[in-house]
């Protein structure tokens, strides 16, 4: 990893908070849900936006998708990460919007959706782990608490 190369972890925190409501630009045509379809239809569609990212995909993940038709348009694992200081503690991660679909609004919303459907389930926290996109999730209402580097912790 280069060393100019700075990742955020951010959390919100949904004892309190909601992730915010935006205007979505969403095309009429796209729906939201849980994954259910062959896992190499999905693995086609991670691979399209991150071949490393294929691996943490497969019949064990939970992945919420926004879906147009029948093809993935974006997709996130919503991800269980235990319970840590009485939290307990998930988040959608592996977030990715085929390329066609991008600039649309469509991943924000199924972010947060994911991040809604985490609240229902009574999580205390959902964590965005390891992003270069720290602004992207702030419009939901993500906080950073920290940012790190190759030579560790920079925030």
């Amino acid at each position: 990893m280069p060393k100019d190369w700075v990742f955020s972890e951010l959390i919100i925190d949904l004892r309190n908070d909601s992730p915010c409501e935006i205007v979505p630009h969403c095309l009429e045509s796209i729906t939201f849900g849980e994954y259910k379809g062959d896992i190499s239809k999905l693995k086609q569609a991670v691979h399209e936006v991150d071949e490393d990212w294929v691996q943490y995909f497969g019949e064990w993940s939970r992945v919420f998708c926004a879906f147009d038709q029948d093809e993935i348009a974006a997709f996130c694992i919503l991800s269980d990460f235990g319970t840590h200081d009485n939290l307990k503690v998930g988040g959608p991660g592996c977030v990715g919007t085929i390329p066609k679909y991008r600039k649309k609004g469509i991943g924000l919303e199924m972010v947060r959706r994911a991040t809604n459907i985490l609240k229902k389930e009574k999580y205390d926290i959902s964590w965005i782990h390891y992003t270069h996109i720290e602004n992207w999730y702030k419009k939901l209402g993500y906080e950073t608490v920290l940012k790190w580097n190759a030579d560790g912790i920079v925030y």
